[in-house]
């Protein structure tokens, strides 16, 4: 089976020694996802522009595995703040509201950037 890597340039990717997506056969798997452009936060001190911004992220990454936000079948969401789900989960709803994936949000004690609010994987399965 081929195994296809997609890499975004984070600064992480190179000192961590991971991918941003792995896709194998049907399967794509996309690494924890933050919102940042060029190694530095967007939507700062807002959980939907983050999430919202990271979505936008994933679909391309996706879209370089050979597929789509269709295709997701499964999210895991860690937020720094649990009282942040309703304005999270209104972007994935908006994003997934038609595509309805398995999800799971997990509060965590905090993510690699103290600006980061949200981090968003994601499994798809090529039909």
């Amino acid at each position: 089976m081929e195994r296809k890597t997609i890499q975004s340039g984070a600064p992480w990717e190179a000192k961590v020694g991971y991918s941003r997506a792995v896709r194998m056969g049907a399967v794509i798997e996309v690494s924890g996802t933050v919102a940042q452009e060029k190694g530095k936060p967007v939507g700062k001190g807002n959980p939907y522009a983050q999430t919202k911004h990271i979505i936008s992220q994933l679909k391309q990454i996706l879209q370089q595995a050979g597929g789509s936000l269709k295709d997701v079948i499964r999210t895991r969401i860690y937020v720094t703040n649990i009282n942040d789900w309703e304005a999270i989960g209104q972007a994935h709803g908006e994003a997934f509201g038609n595509i309805r994936p398995a999800t799971s949000m997990v509060e965590v004690s905090r993510l690699i950037e103290p600006d980061y609010l949200v981090e968003i994987e994601v499994t798809a399965m090529i039909s």
